[in-house]
């Protein structure tokens, strides 16, 4: 089964959780969003439509059990799949769970393998996946904490809604069309203004600064006398 194109949502408050099942679920080629609180668990939810959500029952405010009743609601997710993650092994948290609408539950800690395992095994048996639903949305752009949306012009850092003036979106979309290459100063010059346009020499170093200062100064690498690389 190829995993490219199956989204999965993973929320839960705990950012260690967060950062080791994205690894391992990212190793395997799953598109993986985060979230660390109900409410905007269900905010994504309701923008990328997952296939799967992995929820954490234990969050503060609305808690695992509230957000699944919640997302339940939400027509458009009627096929997600949603899957309880817990230190709790009680028999009460399991039947809560299960009655809120989950379809399976996870006990926590979990090795890697038993996760991946069991995340494959649930897509697989879901009749509403089909080749077409698990395609690459060509207008939704995931870099690890930030998530591009083409189609509505949004910026999301770490699942918060960021805006960017034309000029800094459209530098952030060349920097991310090719994650491995260093983009020169004249390819920035010419695809952000064109050849016909003249700008002062220090333009690009404006917007660069502006844009590690909305996105993070670790997503953007300089390479002296040459130009910029995103990671």
């Amino acid at each position: 089964m190829k995993n490219i194109g199956y989204k999965i949502l993973l929320v839960d408050d705990e950012q260690d959780v967060i950062e080791f099942l994205s690894y391992n679920l990212k190793k395997e080629g799953f598109l993986v969003y985060t979230a660390n609180n109900g409410k905007d668990a269900i905010k994504i939810a309701n923008k990328i439509l997952p296939h799967l959500i992995i929820l954490d029952i234990m969050m503060p405010d609305i808690d695992g059990v509230e957000t699944c009743e919640e997302l339940r609601k939400i027509p458009k997710l009627n096929n997600t799949l949603i899957v309880f993650l817990t230190a709790r092994g009680e028999d009460y948290s399991q039947i809560a769970g299960f009655d809120a609408g989950a379809d399976d539950y996870i006990t926590k800690p979990i090795k890697p393998k038993i996760l991946i395992s069991r995340v494959k095994a649930l897509l697989k048996r879901n009749p509403a996946f089909t080749p077409s639903d698990i395609s690459v949305n060509d207008n939704i752009i995931n870099r690890g904490d930030i998530i591009i949306d083409k189609e509505k012009y949004e910026v999301l850092v770490k699942n918060k809604i960021i805006i960017l003036p034309k000029k800094e979106y459209e530098l952030l979309l060349l920097l991310v069309s090719k994650q491995e290459k260093v983009f020169t100063r004249d390819e920035i010059y010419s695809c952000l203004w064109g050849t016909d346009v003249i700008v002062g020499d220090r333009t690009i170093d404006v917007y660069i600064r502006k844009l590690r200062e909305k996105i993070g100064e670790e997503h953007i690498i300089t390479f002296k006398g040459i130009g910029y690389k995103f990671i």
